[in-house]
């Protein structure tokens, strides 16, 4: 199976390892052609200079893309994915609206199939090949392409449906950063009671509140600045963004996710943009201060 894989950022490199440490015919395309070449020599695989290329020459695209418009910028146009003609399938699996995966699905080339496939996980989980893998196909239409998620994910989900992917990322992802917040809430009550930030994380990571995210970014929110970005706010607000648009388009209401949201589009107007989420408890200290 030849595989293409387009967008090299902090998860989609890890990703592209895992499958050329999975034998895969692996090659290369980032809007960055420096960053391609870097990780292609490393990686000992093929690069291409436009994403057609990639479509020509590869049996699968993975595409790990940041948002709706990076996704359109390199599946359509003379020179995107869809313009070529050779892959058979084509994997989203950054965070994507439902209504773009639809739109991908509606201009893929006739005889291919759009798969979303979004990912939970952090960097280090896509490092070793830890990813969840959330599907919006059948088991069916999945089963060919099970060594590939394999080699990239611990466990894949099949939602049974184009978009289904796109609508489970977006759910947990809410749930993502309503923890975050509620954590920086809560130790920023400890801390203004008196009790250390580590015991209090301590307490926290020891009771029934904890969540797995809590554990494996503990670091980040100790010393945030003493660690790698490995989300950052910005993302996060688009996150909440796009969810909240599917909320009103279903009629579902989700009042904690516009907390979420507006908080996080707070912070990224005081400057937290870039910085990882764990900054919000930063954010939060200032703001209660």
């Amino acid at each position: 199976m030849r595989v293409g894989f387009a967008g090299l950022g902090r998860m989609g490199a890890e990703m592209a390892r895992n499958l050329a440490g999975a034998g895969f015919d692996l090659t290369l395309w980032n809007r960055s052609a420096d960053k391609t070449a870097t990780l292609a020599a490393e990686l000992g695989c093929a690069v291409v200079y436009n994403p057609r290329t990639l479509a020509e020459t590869c049996d699968v695209v993975v595409t790990m893309l940041a948002d709706d418009a990076s996704s359109d910028a390199v599946h359509l146009g003379g020179d995107g994915l869809f313009a070529g003609r050779g892959a058979r399938y084509f994997i989203e699996m950054g965070t994507m609206s439902p209504s773009h995966i639809a739109a991908l699905a509606a201009a893929a080339p006739a005889g291919t199939t759009v798969i979303d496939a979004p990912v939970s996980g952090a960097t280090q989980a896509a490092a070793d090949a830890q990813l969840l893998i959330m599907a919006g196909c059948t088991t069916e239409v999945a089963k060919p392409l099970m060594p590939l998620f394999n080699a990239m994910g611990r466990k894949t989900i099949c939602l049974g449906q184009t978009g289904a992917g796109s609508v489970m990322k977006l759910a947990v992802n809410s749930l993502i950063h309503g923890i975050n917040q509620t954590l920086s809430e809560a130790m920023t009550l400890a801390e203004a009671a008196g009790i250390g930030t580590e015991t209090a994380f301590d307490v926290i990571e020891a009771s029934a509140a904890c969540a797995p995210m809590l554990t494996y970014r503990r670091p980040l929110y100790l010393d945030e600045a003493a660690h790698d970005v490995t989300f950052t706010v910005a993302l996060a607000r688009k996150d909440m963004e796009v969810t909240a648009a599917l909320a009103r388009s279903l009629g579902t209401a989700m009042p904690q996710g516009q907390v979420t949201l507006d908080i996080l589009k707070r912070a990224e107007a005081q400057g937290y943009a870039a910085r990882d989420m764990a900054a919000i408890l930063e954010f939060i200290r200032k703001e209660t201060s």
